[in-house]
């Protein structure tokens, strides 16, 4: 576009001017302040706008300057109007209306003394109204908190009533259908409960040789319980080995696992985890019982040609034992006749998914046999088995300064004679380390302690009772630390509930919270606690560390 441009413009209905535009091009750039577009043509339009430029004050050559400057004085002064009024009454000539007039009246003089009189009487009683209708809301939120209490309380001992009612149904359950070792325990000394009740009840009314027939009776039906818990063991335990070997078989199969920095967790599978869960398929197809003929081939056959991968002896045997039960199969034999055939064929299958060369993951879950030359510094010798075991098969209290016997040889030993239960003892030392852990304060003294030494301070030092309630339910009983401040050690313990410990952990001043009476009971059994475990040399230390960080606090 030139710099000058002439337009025409209409000043008439048939007249036009010629005006000579002069255009002044901006030295700064446009800001683009918005626009559309024509979506037919396609032609783009955009905002305008325009500022004249502002007029330049001529410059006269010199320097001004101006300073204005205004200091004011206020004065605040009260002042008075004048209100001009007037009056008027009859007079002669003049007659003004008294009908709308009033007739005032003076009244009683009220003194400063019997205005303040008046107005303390007027606030007592805004303040015996007020006092009401708070002592009424105070009535009312103390009837609310006792209605949430005693609701609470009800649903806190319905919890409990349930609570003790699933513990009787669970342990009704163990002993109906026991599965583990701690439910044998239990049977055991069910029995032993038993046969001390009746033979108190045969001595105290029978003699002679009613009293000896009664005796034998009472033996002949404890053989008779003994062997029918020993028929509950063996199932068991065939159970428990074939859960086993289903768990062992799916860890190795189990995919790789790692977690990523966004905390997502990736899996993979490899040609061993892959090989894994083949062998796994194939293993819980042939244990399974009361399948159709037809697919107990296809499984076999399945077997024949995984197994066949490989040769050695002992996959020809799994070969031969299959080939046997395929033709015993097509002779129609009974199937109560081929079941140790096939528990056979399950044995040697699962010697072949242990061999590494077979199954390259069991690799790293199966146990590597230590150096023998390592191994002799940890063997000891059972003097009631005669054997030689690791030393880990060796049941050690703390108070211990020899080796005894084994661990299957104490179990032996207190099935036959004492018949004693260690559930409890056991469920109380696991809530402890538990709760021991959550503290990560590196507590050591609690993973010294075993469940005989724990059963020895509840029977003799705390007699087997809570410290507050006097409660005698050891499944409720849980040991917590007396100062929380230091480590849990037996002479910074108590034997409370688990209402009782949640409460006392609360506490944070004991002398302001208990009596003195009280402390010093429980320090007295501190001190029975410490005096015990101080002749073991291995808890000794530990005992005299936490004493010196209790007296430096």
């Amino acid at each position: 576009m030139p710099d000058v441009i002439t337009v025409r413009v209409q000043t008439d209905s048939d007249s036009f001017q010629d005006v000579v535009v002069k255009i002044e091009r901006p030295t700064y750039h446009k800001p683009f302040l918005g626009g559309f577009k024509n979506r037919i043509t396609g032609v783009e339009f955009h905002n305008a706008g325009t500022q004249t430029i502002p007029k330049n004050r001529p410059d006269k050559g010199i320097k001004l300057f101006c300073r204005e400057t205004q200091t004011a004085f206020g004065k605040n002064k009260p002042q008075q109007t004048k209100n001009t009024t007037s009056t008027q009454m009859t007079k002669i000539g003049l007659y003004v209306s008294n009908v709308t007039d009033k007739l005032v009246s003076p009244g009683k003089y009220l003194t400063a003394e019997e205005y303040h009189k008046r107005r303390l009487e007027a606030v007592i009683v805004l303040q015996t109204y007020f006092r009401r209708w708070h002592a009424k809301k105070v009535v009312q939120n103390l009837r609310e908190e006792k209605r949430l209490r005693l609701a609470w309380e009800a649903q806190e001992e319905l919890r409990r009533k349930k609570e003790k009612e699933e513990k009787l149904r669970r342990e009704h359950e163990r002993r109906l259908n026991p599965k583990t070792k701690e439910d044998f325990e239990l049977l055991y000394h069910a029995l032993e409960l038993w046969r001390q009740e009746e033979t108190e009840r045969i001595n105290r009314t029978l003699t002679g040789a009613e009293r000896k027939a009664a005796f034998c009776g009472l033996l002949e039906q404890e053989a008779q319980l003994i062997a029918s818990i020993g028929r509950h063991k063996l199932n068991a335990d065939e159970e428990n080995q074939q859960k086993a070997i289903l768990h062992f078989l799916d860890k190795c199969a189990q995919p790789k696992r790692w977690k990523a920095y966004d905390g997502k967790i990736t899996e993979m599978d490899t040609q061993g985890t892959l090989r894994a869960r083949e062998l796994f398929e194939i293993y819980r197809s042939i244990s399974m019982n009361d399948i159709p003929k037809d697919e107990r081939i296809d499984v076999l056959l399945t077997l024949r040609r995984t197994v066949k991968e490989h040769e050695c002896k002992l996959t020809w045997e799994i070969v031969e034992l299959i080939d046997r039960e395929v033709d015993l199969m097509s002779r129609e034999v009974k199937e109560c006749n081929l079941e140790g055939l096939r528990k056979r064929i399950c044995t040697l299958f699962l010697q072949y998914i242990k061999t590494p060369k077979f199954n390259p993951e069991v690799a790293r879950i199966l146990k590597v046999p230590p150096d023998p030359l390592k191994l002799y510094k940890n063997v000891n010798f059972c003097h009631s088995c005669e054997n030689y075991l690791p030393s880990t098969e060796f049941p050690v209290p703390a108070n211990s300064c020899t080796i005894g016997r084994c661990r299957l040889c104490c179990k032996l030993d207190n099935e036959a004679r004492r018949r004693e239960t260690f559930l409890k003892y056991k469920l109380i030392l696991e809530n402890l380390r538990k709760s021991e852990a959550d503290y990560q304060d590196d507590a050591k003294i609690v993973s010294l302690v075993q469940h005989q030494d724990l059963q020895y301070m509840i029977e003799n030092i705390w007699g087997c009772q809570s410290a507050l309630s006097a409660c005698s339910d050891l499944y409720d009983l849980v040991m917590v630390r007396w100062d929380k401040q230091h480590e849990w050690s037996p002479c910074n313990t108590i034997l409370l509930t688990k209402d009782e410990a949640d409460a006392h952990l609360r506490l944070c001043n004991l002398q302001e919270a208990y009596e003195a009476a009280f402390i010093h009971r429980i320090r007295h059994k501190h001190i029975r606690a410490k005096n015990y475990f101080a002749q073991i040399p291995a808890v000794a230390s530990f005992l005299h560390r936490s004493d010196n960080q209790a007296n430096a606090n």
